[in-house]
């Protein structure tokens, strides 16, 4: 009982973690792309589950391609992160 209850939390905060990063690259997707700043910002999030996320969004340019890089870390018992990267063109 108490693994299938540690899975399920663990769940959950993956789907907010993922949540989370997936809401910041539809923001950058709904701006020009010559608007997407360069470089490194960082940010909180509280989830639903009572969880405090950090996500860190680092944007790199190439030419006419930017890479854009989310990490979101959290705590429950012990330290967790997700990443999602994505590659915009002009």
């Amino acid at each position: 009982m108490a693994t299938t209850t540690k899975s399920n939390s663990y769940g959950s905060h993956i789907t907010e973690a993922a949540t989370f990063a997936q809401d910041r690259l539809e923001e950058l997707r709904a701006i020009p792309w010559n608007n997407i700043v360069v470089g490194s910002t960082s940010d909180q999030k509280n989830g639903s589950t009572g969880i405090t996320y950090l996500r860190h969004l680092d944007t790199q340019e190439n030419g006419n391609l930017k890479t854009i890089t989310i990490t979101v870390n959290w705590v429950d018992r012990t330290n967790h992160s997700l990443r999602v990267t994505s590659a915009m063109t002009q």
